[in-house]
């Protein structure tokens, strides 16, 4: 998540929170394998979803998870800008190719070797 969360800010993005949901089943006596959110994002792609459908502002800002599995294998992922506007009927809105392919770089730079 650290380079998640590096690779987003280097790229104009403000990381508005981390939720690390392992600390808070520890803190109320339960344990979970480590499992992060980060929530991100710029009002110059989030503003224009909105204009084309108000109601992604439920989905935004962005969101990613990193956790890890039970066999120790770490995964990171997200809710694809594409499945974001499709959900709230702006398929077609022009920002979105463009949230996408930054939200898969993002996560490429991330998890690169």
């Amino acid at each position: 998540m650290d380079r998640f969360a590096s690779v987003v800010a280097s790229k104009g993005m403000k990381v508005f929170a981390r939720i690390d949901h392992a600390a808070g089943a520890a803190s109320v006596g339960q344990s979970l394998r480590p499992t992060e959110l980060i929530i991100f994002g710029n009002p110059k792609g989030g503003t224009p979803l909105m204009q084309c459908a108000q109601s992604a502002g439920i989905d935004l800002p962005l969101k990613a998870m990193v956790w890890q599995d039970a066999a120790g294998q770490t995964w990171l992922g997200y809710n694809d800008p594409v499945w974001i506007a499709a959900r709230h009927g702006a398929a077609d809105c022009a920002v979105v190719p463009a949230m996408a392919k930054a939200l898969s770089a993002f996560s490429s730079a991330a998890t690169a070797p």
